[in-house]
């Protein structure tokens, strides 16, 4: 109980009713509530052969292999020569057989476990790949939502990927609860090594970015916007990333992919950062962190205040100065904590610092789940950290003298997991 009785008033009851477990209510409508995840690296059932499900998918997520080659003798070319069967087996016996899961990424395995009545104990492996094999792809997606508490969620989708890309020219049948986000870090990022991709689909395009290529992007952008039909486009960059600069990304994101989500009314996701390969011998594993100058999204916002930024930073050094940018430009808005701060303890920090300088104008956390079966262990736990968080911002208000009543909490439950992203979108149907 969250000290003295407070005036909040039960879902359509009137504002003067006393109920004195703040977090109770808080924790009830943070359970209920149906989540829009906005960012994750999920695939719809029609794009099957990207799909990643299942305890071995769940065991070789890329941030239990890190954990695993630091206490394992196995050399990374070892490990990657194993079958995915073989390595999952491995990353079982080092993590959670000779050890405890104590680590977030572990401890997540648990949680899935334990939502599908599996053992969580050291002999549950077997059992588990027996049950997930048997489950009904269709039906498991249905349940694996239903377990999280999710509605919709947001793919994370490459044209330039030799894999992905052929599968949407062949124009797979859409689920509606799975949406597309165009995602642009071979475009924006690497653009002198697959620039020769887009000359593939039939672009006519230049290493030096000339004028016809700008307009010959902005073409492969209308076509790909036309099949995907995104509801933003993205890009991780670095820690070193700077704009402006005289440089073939900054001319390629300032005269093609802005304009293009301009006229298509869509956000750019900016995910800021990241260092890639710090160590490749760990593949997906081996990407690192690094502290940006924010002073880029200030550039951005001012240069082009008809485009909207979704914006999340790798560095929790850089947490506080995105807040302040997201106070001076509305076109901004912070999202989710990511990657590396995606843990309790940070992310509580990050959350709090957030509602103290902006309220409930940000979109709190995404799962940026990588295997089906993490939107469960994700959701569940963000629910258990942001619930508190919550339940003390309204008890601080009510004991000022200002009474907060139930429907007052759903409102703002629903604005940060899901409506603040939808109306940032425009996704909802304005009638």
């Amino acid at each position: 109980m969250l000290g003295s009785p407070t005036n909040i008033a039960s879902k359509g009851a009137p504002a003067e009713t006393s109920i004195d477990n703040v977090l109770e209510i808080v924790r009830s409508e943070v359970e209920t509530v149906s989540i829009f995840d906005m960012h994750t690296h999920l695939f719809m059932p029609a794009l099957g052969s990207l799909v990643l499900t299942g305890i071995d998918d769940i065991l070789t997520y890329h941030y239990l292999e890190a954990e695993f080659f630091r206490v394992s003798e196995r050399t990374p070319e070892s490990y990657w020569a194993l079958s995915k069967p073989e390595r999952a087996d491995a990353i079982w016996h080092h993590l959670f057989v000779e050890r405890a899961p104590l680590s977030e990424a572990a401890r997540s395995v648990i949680t899935i476990l334990r939502a599908f009545d599996l053992p969580t104990d050291s002999s549950g492996l077997r059992e588990a790949r027996t049950f997930f094999a048997a489950r009904d792809p269709i039906r498991h997606v249905q349940d694996v939502l239903g377990k999280a508490g999710v509605s919709e969620v947001v793919m994370t989708n490459d044209p330039l990927d030799p894999q992905e890309a052929p599968l949407w020219l062949q124009e797979p049948e859409r689920d509606p609860r799975f949406h597309s986000a165009l995602r642009l870090d071979r475009v924006l990022s690497a653009w002198p090594e697959h620039y020769q991709t887009l000359c593939s689909q039939g672009y006519d395009v230049r290493e030096h970015a000339d004028g016809p290529t700008i307009s010959e992007l902005r073409r492969f952008l209308h076509d790909w916007h036309a099949r995907m039909r995104p509801v933003y486009m993205a890009v991780s960059l670095p820690d070193s990333f700077v704009f402006p600069e005289d440089s073939i990304r900054a001319r390629l994101l300032s005269e093609a992919v802005l304009p293009s989500c301009e006229e298509f009314k869509i956000p750019l996701a900016l995910m800021i950062g990241v260092r890639r390969q710090v160590n490749p011998a760990l593949r997906l594993a081996g990407d690192g962190v690094g502290r940006a100058n924010l002073q880029c999204l200030e550039h951005l916002c001012n240069d082009f205040p008809r485009n909207h930024f979704l914006v999340t930073v790798l560095s929790r050094e850089n947490q506080h100065e995105l807040c302040v940018y997201a106070r001076k430009f509305s076109n901004l808005m912070p999202f989710g904590c990511w990657w590396f701060v995606n843990q309790p303890s940070i992310v509580e920090e990050i959350t709090r610092e957030r509602m103290e300088l902006l309220g409930t104008s940000f979109i709190p956390q995404h799962s940026d789940a990588r295997v089906l079966e993490h939107l469960i262990s994700k959701w569940r736990e963000t629910r258990r950290v942001l619930a508190p968080i919550l339940a003390q911002s309204y008890t601080r208000v009510v004991e000022e003298g200002r009474p907060i009543s139930r429907n007052e909490i759903h409102r703002d439950v629903t604005r940060l997991f899901r409506s603040n992203f939808e109306d940032f979108c425009e996704l909802k149907n304005p009638s």
